[in-house]
This record gives structure tokens, sequence and C-alpha cells, in this order.
């Protein structure tokens, strides 16, 4: 039995998308949910996975454009398959298994690698890298493309299976080491290419590019075009938070999880700041300006296929644990390509954070139809003036860029001269915006 398959719907209005890679090889043995292609949109990068095993036929090469709904390949369901293979078992087509249970002989690495999935063909067989971590096709593949160091993936400290998603997370700096890389078969950011590849010739590197990148470039020329579009800036000492995140940051990992970095509180800090001055949160829609009474907070991330811009939904709701939690599935999320039309939807405000890249200062440009956007920098001990003596504190440039048409400089200013209190004295998020004593005084 054939079975086709369907470029699905990328979401309202989108018409076109197109085929960004292939993940499997025509007439390759797949199993049921695997993922087989991805597909880029004007918003994002979708998966498609396979709907049951079989052999599959291609039908349509990457980098064309198609529309939702057209057939792209077709499975083959009735073919027999591979002598010696049998089905994966549930836990092996997964990226990251379980540990393995209390009392199990397994060791920690064995048992995070799980069972190794059934190759259909010795092309696809996973690798064993350096200290009997395997390593699959696909992440083999990205990684020949990116042209990365296999060493630089296998730093990784749960010791288990490399993946193509671990592999992204490397390229687009989760672990905050690199900036993320630029289109595929180009080094990363500060990364030399390949030897051989560079000087002594006239050689150029032409690729087309993908939807999502001709989208971010309109929506940028856009903004400038569209927009009266001003930037102010401050700067904020970071003393308070980087002592909040000493002290209590074991306590902190050991009873949610993960780690508190610094957005949460500046995500905070804007959720906090919007009653004060709601333009800033609010956007035009023809002859009307809409002022949302929430805030929908959209956190920057770069990744491999370009800027997302995943939304945080009533920031103003949740606290800081439950901002970090957000923060951190929705930058994974990004940077796997595992994120959703939903996830991008919407939003009244964003923030965007060039200091993990080394951005001393920079003049972040609007997210449309928001009215603003927060720029977060690097942080450098500088000597400033307290209490009429100089020291030396951890400071950081604030940009805020804003739509002039909508918001005045007196709302920006106050704006982000709020943020910047709430910063340097995190209580005041508590007090909403005012400072503790006058709650404690009941004024």
């Amino acid at each position: 039995m054939l079975i086709d398959i369907k470029v699905p719907e990328a979401g309202e209005s989108i018409t076109q998308v197109e085929l960004a890679r292939w993940l499997v090889a025509d007439g390759q043995y797949v199993e049921k949910d695997q993922e087989i292609a991805e597909i880029d949109s004007d918003k994002a990068t979708l998966t498609i996975t396979a709907e049951a095993a079989g052999v599959i036929s291609i039908s349509l090469e990457e980098g064309s454009s198609t529309e939702p709904g057209k057939v792209i390949a077709t499975i083959d369901a009735s073919a027999a398959r591979p002598a010696g293979t049998s089905p994966p078992a549930a836990e092996a087509v997964q990226d990251h298994t379980a540990p393995p249970p209390a009392g199990s002989d397994e060791s920690p690495a064995k048992a995070a690698a799980g069972p190794a999935r059934q190759p259909a063909s010795p092309d696809t067989a996973p690798e064993e890298a350096p200290g009997g971590i395997t390593i699959s096709p696909q992440a083999k593949k990205t990684l020949a493309e990116m042209n990365l160091d296999l060493a630089a993936i296998l730093q990784n400290p749960d010791g288990r299976r490399i993946t193509r998603k671990d592999v992204l997370a490397a390229i687009a700096g989760a672990w905050q080491k690199e900036p993320a890389a630029g289109a595929a078969g180009l080094p990363a950011p500060g990364q030399p290419a390949a030897s051989g590849s560079w000087g002594g010739g006239r050689n150029e590197n032409r690729q087309k590019m993908s939807t999502l990148r001709r989208k971010i470039a309109e929506r940028l020329v856009a903004v400038k075009n569209e927009t009266a579009m001003l930037t102010t800036f401050n700067e904020v000492d970071m003393s308070a938070i980087l002592s909040m995140r000493s002290h209590y940051q074991e306590a902190f990992t050991k009873k949610y999880g993960f780690k508190l970095g610094f957005m949460s509180f500046f995500a905070k800090a804007l959720a906090e700041s919007i009653p004060w001055y709601p333009q800033v949160n609010g956007y035009i829609d023809g002859d009307h300006m809409i002022i949302p009474e929430y805030a929908d907070i959209g956190i920057a991330v770069s990744t491999p296929k370009g800027l997302m811009v995943p939304v945080i939904r009533n920031a103003e709701s949740l606290s800081i644990p439950q901002l970090e939690e957000k923060i951190q599935e929705m930058a994974v999320k990004a940077r796997d390509g595992k994120i959703s039309l939903e996830d991008l939807r919407g939003g009244t405000i964003s923030i965007t954070n060039g200091g993990i890249f080394g951005s001393m200062l920079s003049t972040p440009i609007i997210n449309p139809p928001q009215s603003a956007i927060l720029g977060m920098h690097t942080i450098q001990e500088r000597p400033v003036a307290a209490d009429g003596q100089v020291v030396i504190r951890p400071m950081m440039y604030l940009a805020l860029s804003y739509d002039h048409r909508l918001i005045d400089g007196r709302e920006a200013v106050g704006f982000l001269v709020r943020v910047k209190e709430m910063i340097e004295n995190p209580l005041r998020m508590l007090a909403k915006g005012n400072a503790p004593e006058t709650m404690l005084l009941g004024l």
C-alpha cells in the first residue's frame, strides 16, 4: 500500500513553503514516526514524520518551493523490512532515553544511549565515537555541513548518544560557548573556514536564501521604512542580580532542575514596568492604538535557521522560576527546530540579548507589529561613581528601541529607567515596581 507524504499546513495565510532538506535517502526503509524532512515557512521550520514504516520514494528535491497539502513523497508500506533488521524498541527512536531502573547493571553511558536503532543500510548505521558514545547518521551529516569538530559535541555532561539535536544545540550556543552557526556548510562566526577553502583563490560560496531568511530580511526592511524607530539607552549595575545568582544558584538548581539565568529577571522587570507605561506594550492597528492589559514577552533566539522570537504568554502572572523554565524550554525548542507556529504567534514586547555574543552596545530592531524591544548586552566591570567615590561595578548597557508614532520619549525613557531600578533592586519586582519600604510602611 502506498501512503502519500504531504506538506503539512504551515499556519494561517501561509501559501508557500520550501523543502529545506530531506533527512532520509530516496529508497531508504524508514520507521513509523521517523523524522524524514524539514519544511521552511516564513515563520518557522516544521518537521515531517513518516506515517508508516516502509520504503520511501522522494518526488521533490531539496530547495524546491511547494504548497501545503502537496505530495512530496510516498511510502510503500507493503515493502519488506530489510533482512537482519527488526522494529526499533519504543525508547530507541527517542533522542534522549530515560535512565535505567534502580539496580540495573547497565552503565550510565550505555543506558543513556539506549538500544541502538537497527540500520537500514551500512550508510545509515550509527557510528561509535571515542569513549563508546554513538553518533547518529543525521548528527554526523550535520557536523559535516556545519564544519564542526566532533570533539566539541562530545563535551556532553550526560554521556548520551550524540544526535542531530545535540549538534544543533551546540551550534546555536545552547551551552553559551559560541555564537550560532551561519548557513549550512559555512563555519560559525568567529571560526575559520575549513582548511583549503579560504585564501589563495577567487572562489565564492553561493547559496539560496531560505524562506525564513528571506522573510526576516523583508520584515527588517519594512520596520525601518514603516515605523518611526528611535532608541534610548541606559546602563544598569548588575551587582544585585549577580550576587543573588551566586548565593542561591545551587539551591535553585537543586529545587527546579535548571539553572537561574539573567533573562528571567529582565522579563519579570519588563512585565512589572508595563503597567506604569502601558503604551510601550501596545501596537498600532490602522487608526487605532491597541493597548493589551497583559504582557506576552517575545524572547529572541538565534538558531542555525535564523532569528526566532518565541513568546511567553501572560508573563505578568509568572514567577522568576516559571519564567526561567519557559525561557529555557522555548530556547531549546527553537534551536532544535521543534518550535510551533503557536509558540511564535503574537507577542506584545520583546527582549534580545546580544551580550551572549559579546555585544557591548547595539540598537535592536522592533519586531512588528510590536512597538518596543529591549536590548541586553555584555556585562563588563567598569569604574562608576557611587556615593562620591569611584568604584568598580559589573555594568550592562541597555537599549530600548521604540516606535515614536505610539510611544513618546517620556514614556520610553521612563520605562527603561524603571526596568533599570528593578534590576538594581530586585525586591521592587515583588512590590509591583514600588520601593519595598512603601509596602512595609503601607504607603
